[in-house]
C-alpha cells in the first residue's frame, strides 16, 4: 500500500513533467520573441516569430507579438492586416483590439481607435491597458474639441486654457 502511493504521485509528477516540457519550451519562445523585441532586435524577434508561425501559423499569440514586430520595423499597414485579420478570427480576444485601436489613434482615425478600444473592453471589461488608452483617446478628443472652441468666431476664453492644461497629461 505505501509503495502505490509513493508510485502514483511520483509517476503523476514524471508524467506531467514530460507533458508539461513542450509548453515551457513554447512559452520560452514567447519570452524570447518578447525580450528581443524590447531590446530593439527586431531581426531576431522575426526570425524565432517567423520560425514558430511556419509550424503554428493560427496561434494569436505569436501573431500578436509579429504584429509588433511589423509595427517597430515600420511596416504599419502590414501590421494592421495582421490585427484586423486577428479581431475576426478571435473576436474574444482584447488585444489584437487594443493594438489596432492604437495604430488607427496615431493616424488620426480617433473614432476607429474608440470603436476598437470599446471592442476591446466588450471582450475583458476590466483590461487595464484598453482602460488607460480609452481614457488617453478621450483626453485627446476633449483638447482638439478645446482648440476647435478656441478658433471660432466667438472663441470661448478658457477653451485655449483648457486645451492647454491638457497637454502635458497625453501620451507622447
Amino acid at each position: 500500500m505505501s509503495t502505490r502511493t509513493v508510485r502514483t504521485p511520483l509517476l503523476s509528477l514524471l508524467l506531467w513533467g514530460l507533458v508539461g516540457l513542450p509548453l515551457l519550451a513554447r512559452a520560452d519562445v514567447y519570452d524570447d520573441v518578447e525580450r528581443s523585441l524590447r531590446n530593439g532586435q527586431l531581426e531576431r524577434a522575426e526570425q524565432l516569430s517567423a520560425r514558430h508561425l511556419q509550424e503554428r501559423p493560427q496561434d494569436p499569440q505569436m501573431r500578436l507579438l509579429s504584429s509588433r514586430i511589423q509595427e517597430a520595423r515600420g511596416h504599419h499597414e502590414q501590421a494592421r492586416e495582421t490585427l484586423q485579420a486577428l479581431t475576426q478570427e478571435y473576436p474574444e480576444l482584447p488585444e489584437p483590439h487594443n493594438n489596432l485601436a492604437v495604430l488607427h489613434a496615431r493616424e488620426g482615425r480617433l473614432q476607429e481607435a474608440l470603436e476598437g478600444l470599446q471592442r476591446a473592453l466588450q471582450a475583458r471589461p476590466d483590461y487595464t491597458q484598453a482602460l488607460e488608452n480609452l481614457g488617453d483617446l478621450h483626453l485627446s478628443l476633449a483638447r482638439q474639441a478645446y482648440q476647435r472652441a478656441a478658433r471660432t468666431q466667438q472663441p470661448s476664453p478658457s477653451a485655449a486654457r483648457k486645451a492647454e492644461a491638457l497637454a502635458p497629461l497625453l501620451p507622447r
